[in-house]
C-alpha cells in the first residue's frame, strides 16, 4: 500500500519561484506549481486530450479561456477542458502563483524550468516529455 503523500500547498506553491516545477506525478494525473512573474503568462496554448485544473494561490491575473477572459486571483479554480485554447497572465504587480493538476500529465516527471524561456526550450528540444508507461 502506497505511503500518503502530503503538501501544503499554499505554502508549497510559495516556496519556490520558478515558472514551472512538477511536484508529483502518478500514472492518470501530475501536480505541478507555476509562479508567472509581473505582465508575463503562460502563453496562449491547447491540450488536446488533457484536462488541465488551474487553483490560484497569490497575485492577480486574467484567465483568457476560447476568446472569453474572467479576472483571477487567490482562491479561484479555473477548469481547462482538453481541446480548449487557454492562456493565464499576470496583470499585478507581484507574481501569480497556482498549483494545476493535468490529467493525464502533461510534462516530464521531476521537471524544473526556472523560466518561461527554460520551459520553452525544453518543450522544443522534446525535453519535457510526460512519461509513458
Amino acid at each position: 500500500m502506497a505511503s500518503v503523500i502530503h503538501y501544503t500547498i499554499a505554502t508549497e506553491a510559495e516556496k519556490y519561484a520558478d515558472f514551472r516545477r512538477v511536484l508529483w506525478t502518478g500514472k492518470n494525473t501530475q501536480l505541478v506549481i507555476m509562479t508567472i512573474p509581473p505582465g508575463g503568462e503562460i502563453g496562449e496554448e491547447v491540450h488536446e486530450d488533457i484536462d488541465q485544473i488551474l487553483t490560484f494561490v497569490s497575485g492577480t491575473g486574467e484567465a483568457r479561456i476560447s476568446g472569453s477572459t474572467k479576472k483571477v486571483a487567490q482562491g479561484d479554480l479555473v477548469v481547462v477542458p482538453a481541446g480548449t485554447k487557454h492562456n493565464f497572465v499576470n496583470t499585478g504587480p507581484n507574481p501569480l502563483v497556482l498549483y494545476t493538476v493535468y490529467g493525464p500529465p502533461e510534462h516530464a516527471d521531476g521537471a524544473v524550468h526556472k523560466t518561461k524561456e527554460e520551459a520553452d526550450a525544453a518543450e522544443e528540444a522534446g525535453e519535457d516529455e510526460p512519461p509513458t508507461e
